[in-house]
């Protein structure tokens, strides 16, 4: 999920905050915290997908980094046949439609399912389903590649490292993962957090956490990701939330393949 450059509430909290509002617990799908991630973005599926549903005509260097995802990703099929890219955290689809429309074939999964239910109206050349960061509707090894942009703010710290092993069960080796998320905002240091009490008029309650990149890249590596570039980028005037961002674009080892694998499915 992605942020809005307007009309979206934030205030700063902290991780004791999160604590005593019981966002510090194990989760996985259905827990409560996430819970409320999912009916937070049912509520305002629809003006979401209306508001941000254009917003890669803004930005371009996402869509030179998607088509070299893609490009990629063709190198992996010749030599283990079709498995398209997964966008996982997919919103209403936009994104995955872009993809779609470069040749490859893409299915978007997301928590809400008002989210999956837009998209399968708005764009009926890809596929969705409905499932969580932590426990992904998919098989193993079964895409060549997947994108995250964004969906990883939601996670709490604790549940990152999960989340990352499904990404590599998910992704055959050799395959190639592109994920995007917020450093910080102006003024700020990595790892705050802020919350979120409304948009667009709906009541909505969600924790966006800002990350540092040298976190991520070590839970992805122990994943199994090899990080391949590294893009970090100031916010598109006018296009986009006022943070600092960063893109990892990371392949699928192949010689971790039957170690991660197994972690993966033992967290499942």
């Amino acid at each position: 999920m992605r942020i809005s450059s307007h009309r979206t509430q934030l205030r700063r909290v902290t991780a004791t905050d999160s604590r005593e509002q019981g966002r510090s617990h194990p989760a996985g799908y259905g827990d409560v915290v996430y819970d409320r991630v999912r009916d937070s973005y049912d509520r305002v599926a629809v003006r979401y997908a209306d508001e941000i549903g254009a917003e890669l005509a803004g930005k371009p260097v996402d869509r030179a980094l998607l088509k070299c995802l893609v490009e990629l990703v063709s190198t992996v099929e010749e030599t283990t046949g079709s498995g398209g890219v997964a966008d996982l955290g997919c919103g209403p689809g936009h994104v995955a439609a872009f993809l779609a429309t470069l040749g490859v074939p893409t299915t978007g999964i997301d928590i809400s399912s008002a989210m999956v239910e837009v998209g399968r109206k708005r764009y009926p050349d890809v596929h969705f389903r409905v499932g969580s960061l932590l426990a992904l509707l998919a098989t193993d090894a079964e895409h060549a590649g997947a994108i995250a942009l964004y969906s990883i703010i939601h996670l709490q710290p604790e549940d990152r490292p999960s989340a990352y092993l499904e990404m590599s069960r998910v992704i055959r080796p050799g395959g190639w993962l592109l994920l995007a998320f917020h450093i910080s905002l102006a003024g700020h240091e990595p790892g705050e957090i802020m919350h979120a009490e409304e948009r667009w008029g709906e009541q909505v309650d969600l924790d966006f956490y800002y990350l540092d990149p040298a976190e991520v890249i070590e839970g992805l590596t122990s994943a199994g990701f090899v990080l391949m570039a590294r893009t970090d980028r100031e916010h598109w005037p006018g296009a986009e939330h006022e943070s600092r961002r960063c893109y990892l674009l990371c392949r699928r080892s192949p010689e971790a393949a039957s170690e991660h694998l197994g972690a993966a499915s033992a967290h499942a």
